[in-house]
């Protein structure tokens, strides 16, 4: 059974070339970070920049779980497929349509993750404001998104905002599974 509904939205999307369609993927990508920043601003101008990064956390811990299990539904996967199967549903997240993004290191129980140009970051710096803050949100993000996908993946953060970091990436997070003592010989 289809979550597509006959609604006008979708008949409307069926009659789009291609370039249309990736054009309408991408803005409403932008969309929802708008949304997500401007949702996290009014918290911000109301309750403070500490209540708006633990309502940010909570709302995170929530939408990364959600979004893992859409798009491995979408691709067919059921969880524990690896970091193979966790590389593959990164780059079908709203963030890879408006980030930059990288896998830098990859083996079959390990990886290495960079986002190489972020839009929050980026906007931040044009308007002259110091990088976001995001590393406290990002680590039950990234954990929760990992999780998702393979229960048995662990999630390290390499360095995130506010930490130092290179002008070649934003945030570096590893991924690996535990080693396998089967694996290991006697």
């Amino acid at each position: 059974m289809s979550d597509i509904v006959d609604i006008d939205g979708i008949r409307t999307l069926e009659d789009m070339s291609r370039e249309e369609l990736l054009e309408i993927l991408l803005d409403d990508a932008k969309n929802w970070l708008a949304h997500d920043g401007l949702w996290f601003q009014a918290v911000e101008a109301e309750q403070g920049m500490e209540d708006a990064i633990r309502a940010d956390t909570e709302a995170w811990r929530g939408f990364t779980v959600v979004e893992a299990k859409r798009i491995m539904k979408r691709l067919g996967m059921e969880a524990g497929g690896g970091v193979e199967a966790l590389v593959e549903c990164l780059r079908h997240r709203l963030y890879a349509r408006v980030n930059k993004q990288s896998i830098v290191e990859q083996s079959s129980d390990r990886v290495v993750f960079r986002m190489e140009e972020c839009r929050v970051q980026l906007a931040r710096g044009r308007r002259g404001l110091p990088d976001f803050p995001c590393k406290s949100v990002a680590l039950v993000e990234y954990e929760g998104f990992a999780k998702t996908v393979d229960p048995r993946i662990r999630t390290r953060c390499i360095v995130c905002p506010p930490d130092e970091h290179p002008e070649e990436y934003w945030c570096a997070w590893e991924f690996s599974l535990p080693e396998d003592p089967s694996r290991k010989e006697n």
